[in-house]
């Protein structure tokens, strides 16, 4: 690098020193032809060029990995494309026969193929790049070997070594990680950290992966400077050992300068990324869905625990198939950030609160009600595709809207969706905690009855359930469901529930 910065430096000068020549040449000749030269008179300029109508070049794609050679005869490479190939055969990507490394010691141990390296679609739709082994003389990563046909998550500053773990060939720079954090030393030890899979108002949650068994988790960074309180970590080691259906798993605990929650990872991502409006899910899915949410939230109110922040990005999808078990994330976060903290918090996005949050002067003023009126409110915009209580309206504010129990109901959206979840939602959006429908009322109500769909049980595997008989049915559907004739005529109207 430094001597193609020396071989660049030293043009310009043989340049000037050209141009010095070819002046004093110039003045020499018009002195001795007894005329003024016009190099005399008028300095040279160099002119801007005209331009020219041209097509703008084509953007070239960017690396996202780039590998710095180590050893001697190899070159940098950048990755650019999804997959290559290393090895001797002149077919790889990287071909060793090509660089002129017949004559080393160790070539004739490297393989035609020795290994790939590529990068997959991880959760949240962001990538994560591998290293795979498919050598007879062993790729190492770290010193490790990786096995043939195995692989291993390829992270930033990871060295690789061919054939011999003292063989270092490259280091691979992660160009795609955005920033590269000082972790404590018994988290780093046990977890390889990754990128990052999304940022909250508490912090960021990144990807990892467990050193000894490579399975992927997430790990949630809580930033103790902003949230200076004392932290319970016995309540969220508690909370790791229930296994409780449909809420996630937490795997480990760091108490160091931050936070670090280490999660079981939901590789569908959040159910939030779903439900941008207009997007709505089938009723059918809705269904399913809800059902577990129901699940978890009555699981932690029958132990005492107030969730008191429900919404889309804490609900955790196992999958992209739509038909997919859920979980409950963000239980344990009050045990954490405490009361104060949690508050600033909430009402940074207070769209899920029930009334009587906004109406307290602080979080413990209220009951586990709170929960069943914002699964109320993620029942409704799982339903219609938009949110019951907007800040866009113009005749009453947010926090009116939501304390007075008025919410705007559009029956174009609406035609689509059965008279029975309407009810649902109905009773859990109620002002009134006292007269809201509780998670064991709303697991009883005729909606969720008439199931159909597949449900998971308590061990999180989906089970299919039976259509009830058609006597049953007709009962329910003539007791919750009112005719056509009872829904709302105007296009957009405000529902007011007390």
């Amino acid at each position: 690098m430094s001597r193609e910065t020396g071989s660049s430096e030293s043009q310009p000068s043989q340049s000037s020193s050209s141009s010095s020549s070819g002046t004093q040449s110039a003045s020499q000749s018009s002195s001795s032809s007894g005329t003024l030269s016009s190099l005399e008179t008028v300095p040279t300029q160099e002119l801007p060029s005209i331009p020219e109508d041209q097509e703008p070049e084509e953007q070239q794609p960017q690396p996202w990995g780039r590998l710095f050679a180590l050893a001697e005869g190899f070159n940098n490479f950048d990755c650019v494309n999804e997959e290559y190939w290393f090895g001797r055969d002149k077919s790889c990507d990287y071909s060793f026969a090509k660089l002129g490394l017949a004559e080393t010691d160790l070539y004739k141990n490297y393989s035609k193929k020795h290994f790939r390296i590529f990068r997959e679609m991880g959760p949240k739709s962001l990538y994560v790049a591998y290293i795979e082994d498919h050598s007879a003389n062993g790729t190492f990563l770290n010193k490790k070997l990786i096995g043939k046909g195995k692989r291993l998550p390829l992270t930033h500053d990871s060295e690789i070594a061919i054939s011999l773990p003292r063989n270092k060939v490259f280091v691979f720079s992660d160009l795609m990680v955005d920033d590269v954090l000082s972790y404590p030393k018994e988290l780093r030890e046990k977890y390889i950290m990754s990128k990052t899979l999304g940022c909250g108002a508490c912090g960021k949650v990144k990807l990892a992966f467990e050193r000894t068994t490579l399975d992927k988790v997430a790990i949630k960074i809580i930033n103790k400077r902003r949230f200076l309180t004392s932290a319970d970590s016995q309540a969220v080691c508690i909370c790791s050992a229930w296994g409780a259906p449909c809420i996630i798993k937490i795997i480990n605990f760091f108490d160091a300068e931050d936070y670090y929650i280490v999660l079981e990872l939901m590789e569908g991502g959040e159910l939030f990324d779903k439900v941008v409006p207009p997007a709505r899910l089938a009723e059918a899915t809705c269904k399913l869905y809800f059902y577990q949410m129901l699940l978890a939230v009555k699981y932690l109110h029958d132990n005492g625990i107030i969730h008191r922040d429900l919404k889309p990005e804490n609900v955790l999808l196992s999958s992209h198939e739509e038909t997919c078990l859920i979980k409950i994330t963000d239980f344990g976060q009050s045990k954490i950030l405490g009361e104060s903290s949690l508050m600033r918090t909430l009402c940074g996005t207070p769209s899920y609160l029930a009334p009587e949050v906004l109406n307290s002067l602080g979080t413990t003023g209220y009951g586990r009600a709170v929960d069943c009126w914002s699964l109320g409110v993620i029942l409704f915009v799982c339903l219609c595709g938009y949110p019951p209580f907007n800040d866009q309206n113009v005749r009453l504010s947010l926090k009116d809207q939501i304390t007075r129990g008025e919410y705007t109901f559009i029956p174009e959206v609406w035609q689509h969706v059965s008279d029975m979840a309407l009810d649902l939602v109905k009773k859990l959006l109620v002002v009134d905690p006292r007269k809201r429908l509780t998670t064991k009322e709303a697991l009883k109500h005729p909606w969720l009855q008439i199931l159909g769909v597949l449900i998971p049980d308590f061990n999180c595997h989906l089970l299919s359930l039976s259509q009830p008989t058609p006597s049953r049915k007709r009962a329910h559907e003539k007791e919750e469901e009112p005719g056509p004739s009872k829904r709302a005529a105007p296009s957009t109207v405000s529902r007011k529930t007390r």
